[in-house]
């Protein structure tokens, strides 16, 4: 018998992660290497933010503090949603966790059962499926085509609606494409909702304010108020204000789903560090300018990106709503040869040969369950995504 659990199985490594470790040994290697890879803002944590950490150690707050939150943040939280969403939350409908991450497998390890399914619009990010498969549950994708602007149609999620059905993931902006739901596209779907009561919502909100052009965020709750009570809104300081690494995400939803997700958190983790909540008591009280700076600056480097791979030959790039992620297509390249001799044979093919060819890194389509396609993050200078562009475009002219 293997010594690893048969859990351990049902999983793979994430590739974004995977990607991003062969761009940085190939760069140690002395190779030039442009990452594209990473899905986190390139900018420092304001300073506000870093300077409320450093006086909440110099206080002597290093101790445990409540399993899923302290008392002042989760007030914080309530009043977030309230300011930015017109939901009302109590304290006791709040639970915070070590990054969104850990909020979304909470809630999937508290509430799935062997043969429960979960609804994933594809394309997904990467660890929502092993998530799923970890907590004993079966990923069901239904696929959201360009074509659709990557967004689920009601038509799609109605299809995918069995009985057995527990959870729909919803993730706007998304990642890996950027495409944001409208109100008109939320209330689509969130009227299927209403004719299954059996189907909860895991809104996944964690770009919520890097959206561009005129439009609009908002999410399911807050479109459709009757699924509020089958609902767990998600989010996070990470994208917003650049505090990837502070790992602190949260999460709002019914008192008994909440009480569940503390449980399994007190016999894991236990509460996030103690640190990491002061500074985002202080991201979500203080000033919120970086917010509008950080979010021009994402809309400029899009409409670069954008228009740098529409130049390429046989690459079609849509125009995303939001985060900071593009997610073009590949189609007419398949099956052409590169200047290095590669067959393109699938989008994996392509970003291995666009990474050993140009360097430039790349996660391939299939990852995130939509091919073919691949994903670039344009979280990083203009002059290096500038250089990004002009490598792979020169990649496509020299495919035959």
């Amino acid at each position: 018998m293997s010594f690893l659990s048969q859990t351990l199985a049902r999983v793979k490594p994430s590739p974004t992660i995977a990607i991003t470790g062969l761009a940085r040994e190939l760069a140690a290697q002395g190779k030039d290497i442009i990452s594209l890879s990473a899905g986190e803002p390139d900018f420092d944590t304001p300073e506000h933010i870093r300077e409320a950490a450093k006086a909440a150690i110099d206080a002597g707050h290093t101790r445990y503090t409540a399993v899923d939150g302290m008392p002042e943040l989760k007030a914080a939280i309530c009043q977030k949603f309230k300011r930015e969403n017109g939901l009302d939350y109590t304290p006791a409908q709040i639970t915070v966790g070590t990054g969104g991450k850990q909020i979304l497998y909470n809630a999937f390890m508290a509430t799935l059962n062997p043969g429960d399914e979960v609804i994933i619009p594809a394309p997904y990010w990467v660890s929502y499926p092993d998530m799923v498969l970890l907590a004993g549950g079966t990923p069901v994708f239904a696929e959201a085509t360009m074509q659709n602007g990557y967004r689920l149609t009601p038509e799609a999620l109605e299809a995918a609606i069995t009985p057995r059905t527990k959870w729909v993931i919803m993730n706007s902006p998304s990642n890996p494409t950027g495409a944001g739901y409208t109100r008109e596209h939320l209330q689509a779907l969130t009227d299927v909702l209403m004719r299954h009561p059996h189907v909860w919502v895991l809104a996944d909100d964690i770009y919520e304010h890097l959206v561009f052009d005129d439009f609009t965020f908002v999410t399911p709750a807050q479109v459709q108020p009757a699924l509020k009570d089958r609902t767990l809104t998600m989010n996070g300081v990470s994208k917003a204000y650049a505090m990837t690494g502070w790992r602190i995400g949260y999460g709002a939803g019914p008192v008994e789903l909440i009480k569940a997700m503390a449980k399994l958190q007190s016999q894991s983790t236990s509460n996030p560090s103690s640190i990491s909540q002061y500074a985002a008591l202080a991201a979500l009280e203080g000033p919120q300018d970086y917010i509008a700076e950080s979010r021009a600056v994402f809309e400029r480097r899009r409409n670069l990106v954008v228009e740098g791979l529409n130049a390429c030959p046989g690459i079609v790039c849509p125009v995303p709503e939001g985060a900071f992620y593009v997610y073009p297509s590949i189609r007419d390249l398949i099956g052409k040869t590169s200047a290095g001799g590669t067959l393109i044979s699938d989008d994996e093919s392509f970003a291995t040969a666009l990474l050993h060819e140009t360097g430039v890194a790349v996660v391939f389509g299939a990852a995130f369950g939509l091919s073919p396609h691949f994903r670039i993050s344009y979280a990083t200078s203009d002059e290096v995504l500038t250089d990004a562009c002009a490598r792979i475009r020169q990649f496509c002219e020299g495919l035959r």
